[in-house]
């Protein structure tokens, strides 16, 4: 439990931290908003009375306080584009972005581990699997986006590229659309991942105690499951963290591919309308996903093996 409050505690000052460094960026990147607002031909003192008005005449830590405060109540500021709260905005775009990142781990979770122990206990066919791997690993998400498209959606008709579809008319069909735009983005990190799980079970199977067991008579199955796949699974699960953190930047290119109105194209349109309250709202929450990640991360090598624990006993 000590371990586990530890990396909590680490959790909210971390986050903590990256949300003052972002509002401070982007406060000081936005520049003047009274100027922004009224214009470079309002006068002096109109500006500074709606700079007194707005509250920027204030500390940057209090309004940061302020901020942080609306933020953790679900206020994001008004978006400059949109005229209207950035909560509302970004709430349903959220979902997608989540759904399909989580669909993506899901197939990387459920494909990686059985083929890494597969491939790592046989040796046969090493060069063409060798090859396999390496061209899944190059193969960047976008292209292999293209390509599902134009087979699945253009010539097999399972879905209609282009067109998402609503996901409160349509649920079976939203989720077919996103399942291939999560393929998309699972395959290399698969790739990467069995490359890893291999290499780590290959060599916990060369250290004496896996000898020792299978000396004594053990099933060399039950010997991989229960001991040699427990001690290999912590390196594959801060890569596992590290894969569903950049999910989400390799999202943003696969929402526009498959034209999923998701973070991806919103991002991208702000950063073009320089509407800084939603790309701040959005670069807070990915940086906080990345945050839990490896938190998550952290708090299940420990669980797999407590000799990782921090500080001594929970």
């Amino acid at each position: 439990m000590r371990y586990a409050f530890k990396r909590l505690c680490a959790l909210l000052l971390t986050m903590l931290l990256v949300s003052f460094l972002t509002y401070a960026a982007f406060d000081l990147i936005s520049g003047d908003a009274a100027v922004a607002k009224l214009g470079t031909s309002a006068t002096p003192e109109r500006v500074e009375a709606l700079r007194e008005e707005m509250g920027l005449n204030r500390p940057l830590a209090v309004r940061y306080g302020d901020w942080l405060r609306g933020f953790l109540a679900g206020d994001m500021g008004i978006s400059n584009s949109y005229h209207q709260p950035v909560r509302d905005i970004l709430a349903p775009k959220l979902r997608l972005t989540l759904c399909l990142g989580l669909m993506s781990f899901a197939l990387i979770a459920a494909a990686s581990i059985p083929l890494g122990v597969l491939s790592a206990g046989r040796q046969r066919f090493e060069a063409p699997r060798a090859a396999l791997n390496q061209l899944c690993m190059a193969v960047p998400p976008f292209f292999t986006g293209i390509l599902l498209s134009w087979v699945f959606g253009v010539g097999l008709k399972w879905f209609m590229p282009g067109q998402f579809p609503d996901a409160k008319q349509n649920l079976a069909g939203a989720a077919v659309y996103l399942f291939f735009a999560a393929v998309a983005l699972a395959i290399p990190r698969t790739a990467m991942t069995v490359r890893m799980l291999r290499s780590t079970v290959q060599e916990e199977l060369g250290r004496d105690y896996v000898r020792t067991a299978i000396s004594r008579g053990n099933d060399r199955g039950q010997v991989l499951r229960r001991h040699v796949l427990k001690n290999a699974l912590p390196p594959v699960v801060t890569f596992l963290a590290q894969t569903m953190a950049e999910i989400v930047a390799g999202g943003i290119v696969v929402e526009q591919v498959f034209v999923i109105p998701g973070l991806g194209p919103l991002l991208v349109t702000s950063i073009s309308n320089r509407d800084y309250p939603v790309v701040q709202a959005i670069v807070v929450i990915l940086a906080f996903w990345v945050v839990l990640a490896g938190t998550a991360a952290d708090l299940m090598n420990q669980r797999i093996d407590p000799r990782l624990r921090l500080g001594g006993a929970a």
